[in-house]
């Protein structure tokens, strides 16, 4: 269906949807979007399929033929950076959202995160945090990681509630920085940043947030708004996300000095203490191993409560998906520092922390 069709008024709200080789459950997923409940506000469902080699855009077209809130244009470029901007031009809405096709949003998404945009202040952005829901062997070992201190890097994001709050108590707002998931904006303010930068294939969110922050403008996150992600299945799969992920988070480093969190520096630290626990002066090496014994320490502690809390077999395979996830994401970065540079950024978070 051509977004250009003249018989449809145009919707309030425009949900931009990039996709990629989402066949197994892009029925599930668009169901769990049209089910958004916007009171009298109307949405549309625009997907950019990155020429999917499943039946992902046979499905979508199906869906569309069926439903006029579904709209289904081409990425040919593939990456996820580039089909927003797609779905970005294609849009028609006042407001725009981002979803993912690894995700489930509630219900009341698109209207909780609208009513805090027209309160009038400087929040130009509202999301949710991110609820890791695995299903399967190993993807929930990756969401009990991910849900944990250990696992999550510091973000807040990953908070169902922000902070501590009184039993009882709705859990209020809180500011997020470049950590950043999905989200609800006014059109108006993607096109005047130019929407997402095509240089950042995966990141693009926290590239994107650096820049509204240094215009002044406030994310927040609504934990009405939490959405439930589906964590990889496969090791060797998160290895490649997470290697990615650090690759250019160390990219928008160099473009956003300051962007970092002291906590992003854990994971590179990991490796190098790791190498310097091998190849370097007795003393160095003496303190790295420290620091290492520090670390497998924390990975016992973490495995053994979890042990408590779900099964043994579980806790068993845990150790590997942290190891994963640290590694991975620190080697991306420091590739990505090497590739990039961003030594100012670097000293910035130092100075911080």
């Amino acid at each position: 269906m051509s977004v250009l069709d003249g018989d449809r008024r145009s919707p309030d709200v425009s949900v931009l949807v990039p996709v990629l080789n989402e066949g197994e459950h892009i029925r599930d997923t668009v169901a769990s979007m049209l089910s958004q409940q916007l009171d009298d506000l109307t949405f549309e469902l625009v997907f950019a399929d990155g020429r999917s080699e499943d039946d992902t855009k046979a499905i979508l077209q199906e869906i569309a033929r069926q439903d006029r809130r579904v709209v289904v244009v081409d990425n040919p470029d593939r990456t996820t950076a580039i089909g927003l901007n797609t779905c970005l031009r294609n849009a028609r809405g006042r407001y725009v959202a981002r979803m993912d096709a690894h995700s489930y949003f509630p219900p009341r998404y698109l209207a909780a995160g609208i009513e805090r945009l027209q309160r009038g202040d400087d929040v130009v952005w509202v999301a949710g945090p991110v609820l890791p829901r695995g299903t399967g062997r190993w993807s929930r070992r990756v969401g009990l990681a991910l849900g944990t201190r250990l696992g999550m890097g510091g973000s807040q994001k990953w908070e169902p509630n922000g902070h501590a709050v009184a039993p009882g108590t709705p859990p209020p707002e809180f500011e997020l920085d470049t950590g950043v998931f999905a989200g609800v904006w006014e059109r108006s303010t993607l096109e005047r940043l130019g929407g997402w930068d095509d240089g950042w294939p995966v990141n693009q969110d926290s590239e994107l947030a650096a820049r509204v922050r240094e215009q002044g403008g406030r994310i927040v996150c609504l934990p009405e708004m939490a959405a439930e992600y589906l964590p990889r299945d496969d090791l060797r799969k998160l290895w490649r996300q997470y290697w990615r992920f650090g690759y250019y988070r160390a990219k928008t480093n160099a473009r956003h000095p300051g962007s970092l969190r002291p906590s992003h520096l854990l994971a590179p630290g990991l490796v190098l203490t790791a190498l310097a626990a091998v190849w370097s002066p007795w003393p160095l090496r003496r303190l790295a191993r420290v620091g290492m014994g520090v670390y497998a320490g924390a990975l016992a502690a973490e495995t053994a409560h979890l042990a408590e809390r779900e099964s043994p077999e579980v806790a068993a395979g845990m150790p590997a998906v942290f190891a994963t996830l640290h590694v991975s994401w620190g080697l991306g970065f420091l590739a990505g520092l090497a590739r990039f540079g961003g030594l100012a950024g670097l000293a910035q978070t130092l100075s911080r922390g």
